[in-house]
């Protein structure tokens, strides 16, 4: 008889331990008491269940210093995130341009600049953005302060789902906490596609201004949502050419090629590629040092 108590006490074991691993699969681990201290980087991860954060061991840094260009959304951005570490008003951001040009970079620049001073990066997809609630309560009373970062936020023309993202960036009768700011990236600056019948719509009011119509009014209001707009454009020949230097002389090309040769080859490898940012000039002087590598 006790070796049969022995043995129901151990398949129950078993299925408890099976039990505890599959809810931990659906739910999470919940976080560790120093993972923010000992990481500065994490995903939102909510593919099964409910979501919870991962550490990410090897993030993707990038400095600040290497952006060309774009000084003064840069500096813009490096302010904003400033008040916000010190606990002065900040802005939710939304970086906005063509692609190629550094806007993805700086967010990742932010994360080596500050994260010694207690910023800490949370990559969000999407979807995952109207998961902004309950990863509200998880950050709320941590001491550190946290940057989401939904990169290339956009949305087609007929997904609705644009709505719901407003009214979770809003927060409802909810206050947002003051230790978490929103930086998105998108190759549109209103995040939606924009269409010239929609201009029609437009009227004049009593006082003769100028009032948007509903489709752009309803448009223009998610990228309201966020206090700082900061423009990343496409760069003239001038500046794509700096950027070229720049990235030559990292690379150890000066010394190894006229500078008329360098950016003859940059130039044609730009238009190669039908587009001129800083992404392009580094792919350039790449491209060339693997040329005279291999001449």
């Amino acid at each position: 008889m006790a070796g049969r108590w022995k043995r129901i006490l151990e398949r129950l074991e078993r299925v408890l331990g099976l039990a505890e691993r599959a809810l931990e699969a659906r739910v999470g681990p919940a976080p560790e008491p120093a993972l923010f201290e000992r990481a500065t980087a994490f995903r939102w991860d909510a593919r099964r269940g409910a979501g919870h954060l991962r550490r990410i061991a090897q993030p993707l840094l990038f400095d600040l210093a290497d952006l060309v260009g774009v000084d003064r959304a840069r500096d813009r951005l490096v302010a904003n995130t400033e008040q916000f570490l010190a606990g002065l008003p900040f802005n939710h951001v939304l970086l906005h341009g063509e692609r190629g040009t550094g806007k993805s970079s700086a967010v990742r620049g932010l994360l080596g600049e500050f994260g010694p001073k207690g910023l800490r990066l949370v990559e969000l997809r999407r979807e995952h953005l109207l998961d902004l609630p309950p990863l509200y309560a998880e950050l709320r009373p941590r001491p550190e302060r946290f940057a989401l970062f939904c990169d290339d936020l956009s949305f087609e023309e007929h997904d609705a789902s644009y709505k719901q993202l407003k009214a979770a960036l809003s927060g409802g009768i909810e206050a947002r906490p003051p230790n978490v700011i929103l930086i998105a990236t998108s190759n549109r600056k209103h995040l939606l596609p924009e269409r010239m019948s929609e201009n029609l719509e437009a009227r004049l009011d009593a006082d003769g201004l100028l009032r948007p119509g509903e489709t752009t009014d309803e448009k223009l209001s998610l990228s309201d949502r966020f206090g700082l707009v900061l423009p990343f454009f496409s760069f003239d020949q001038d500046t794509y050419l700096a950027i070229v230097d720049y990235h030559a002389a990292q690379l150890g090309l000066v010394s190894r090629l006229p500078r008329a040769d360098l950016h003859a080859r940059a130039l044609r490898f730009a238009l190669d590629r039908s587009n001129r940012s800083g992404r392009t000039a580094r792919q350039a002087c790449i491209a060339i040092s693997q040329e005279l590598a291999s001449a």
